[in-house]
């Protein structure tokens, strides 16, 4: 019988995503980004900003976004390359060689796909995930502060549909 451990210590790096570097560089630059939330909430809208503040704002966005775009995906590529052996010689065959390429004996899957594609599609989804996260993080600092409109409200039934005057 085959069975894996999951709560064996030493024998974790045999899990596909297990590299430091990458999950420590992943957890730690979304967790910076993230880190723009609270202070959004302390630093009232129309604050002026000094110069030491703009310095610091702009080396921390600098360094959140060198390791969200530069070491994230430096570091998939490289575990997937060395450890994983994700190279353009492998073949996705998939579960039952479902993706098995026509070319190669296959029935149905019209392309070969090799690891390496598949690796370039994990970065670019990377890079999507920053992307978003920023744009994200770039709403929640331009709305803060905001307040809804007040008198905006309709009046509603007992039932909690809104009453409309006919007019």
């Amino acid at each position: 019988m085959i069975a894996y451990d999951w709560f064996d210590i030493h024998h974790l790096d045999k899990l596909f995503f297990m590299n430091e570097a990458f999950l420590v560089s992943l957890f730690v630059s979304t967790g910076l980004a993230l880190l723009v939330i609270p202070y959004s909430k302390r630093r009232p809208k129309g604050t002026p900003t000094s110069w030491g503040e703009a310095m610091l704002a702009s080396v921390f966005a600098f360094g959140v976004m060198v390791i969200a775009f530069g070491v994230v995906p430096d570091r998939w590529i490289a575990h997937s390359d060395a450890d994983l052996g994700w190279t353009k010689n492998r073949i996705i065959y998939g579960p039952g060689d479902i993706l098995r390429p026509k070319a190669l004996g296959g029935s149905y899957f019209p392309f070969t796909m090799s690891y390496e594609a598949l690796r370039d599609i994990i970065v670019v989804l990377i890079h999507v995930w920053y992307f978003g996260l920023l744009i994200f993080l770039w709403g929640k600092w331009q709305k803060r502060g905001d307040a809804p409109a007040a008198g905006t409200e309709v009046a509603t039934s007992s039932f909690g549909r809104p009453l409309v005057k006919k007019g």
